[in-house]
């Protein structure tokens, strides 16, 4: 759940379980993945830990520092307390406990099995590693991700599956993010089976290498086809960014190519279009926005 989403909703007296990617492949997490031979990386979990962190904004900017390395510190810090403990799931939660989370609320690996992400590319292609499908380090469109060897989901973020009122996918890189978690033995099942309310955010812009060309449509389509089902909502942007705001937000992210595009009749019982731009700055989610939609879901 990505830190706009989580931003938003922990201004709300609710439970918030964040289910993180865990396969990446490069940069800080990925080389300390590797180097230090654990399971998982802890990219993810960190930035939702910091999202919904109640702690000093100095411990926040020291777990944020990037060392001479190019290693976030809080990446530095899981990785050792799984390579010291043998238990990545002490490192979390001893990171939680550092950054004061609320008890109320989980930040859960979506498995603690070690796997790699891979992508077949229409002309056959097939890329290795989550941080090449991530940072488009090929040529060709995605036909389909799979893992490999195939992990099992954490027993936890099963239960906290079954257990929840309402499931927020996204937003986040459609492959090399969403996907991924949706490949893991025996989530999509718990999730097409949870009664509670599926909701997909669509993401504002798309990506190079993994979504050019996509519309709001097209990304709930690949969603819906590794969820196994369908989802009861989809929260998606349509407002039109200025120019001059893509602009701005493209040097901050190389690879966001334009705003995501989006069909004036899509149905309106399913598909909830709503300006969900901030009144300034770069083209992102307003946390207090999407937040309000999210919990007038809840209230549904």
């Amino acid at each position: 759940m990505p830190k706009a989403v989580l931003a938003g909703l922990k201004e709300y007296p609710v439970k918030i379980t964040a289910i993180s990617a865990v396969f990446d492949t490069g940069g800080s997490t990925g080389r300390l993945r590797q180097g230090f031979q654990t399971p998982i990386s802890f990219g993810d979990i960190r930035r939702a830990v910091l999202a919904l962190s109640e702690a000093p904004k100095e411990t926040k900017d020291y777990f944020s520092y990037r060392d001479w390395d190019g290693h976030v510190m809080a990446n530095a810090f899981c990785t050792a307390m799984a390579v010291a403990t043998g238990s990545p799931e002490k490192a979390i939660n001893k990171f939680v406990e550092r950054l004061k989370v609320p008890s109320r609320h989980q930040i859960l690996p979506a498995t603690l099995d070690d796997a790699q992400l891979y992508a077949v590319l229409n002309n056959s292609q097939t890329v290795e590693g989550e941080t090449n499908i991530d940072i488009s380090k090929h040529k060709g469109k995605i036909k389909e991700v799979f893992l490999k060897p195939q992990a099992k989901a954490y027993s936890k973020t099963l239960e906290a599956i079954k257990q929840a009122d309402l499931i927020v996918i996204g937003p986040g890189d459609l492959y090399s993010s969403l996907a991924q978690i949706l490949l893991i033995q025996e989530i999509p099942e718990t999730l097409r089976k949870s009664k509670a309310k599926k909701v997909y955010v669509a993401n504002l812009m798309t990506k190079h290498g993994e979504t050019d060309d996509f519309s709001v449509l097209d990304s709930v389509n690949e969603i819906e086809k590794y969820l196994g089902g369908e989802l009861d909502y989809v929260i998606y942007n349509n407002a039109v960014p200025l120019r001059e705001k893509i602009k701005e937000t493209k040097k901050e992210n190389p690879l966001l190519v334009d705003y995501v595009k989006f069909d004036e009749n899509l149905p309106k019982d399913k598909f909830l279009g709503e300006d969900l731009l901030p009144a300034s700055g770069l083209v992102i989610h307003d946390p207090q926005k999407l937040a309000k939609i999210i919990i007038n879901l809840c209230k549904q």
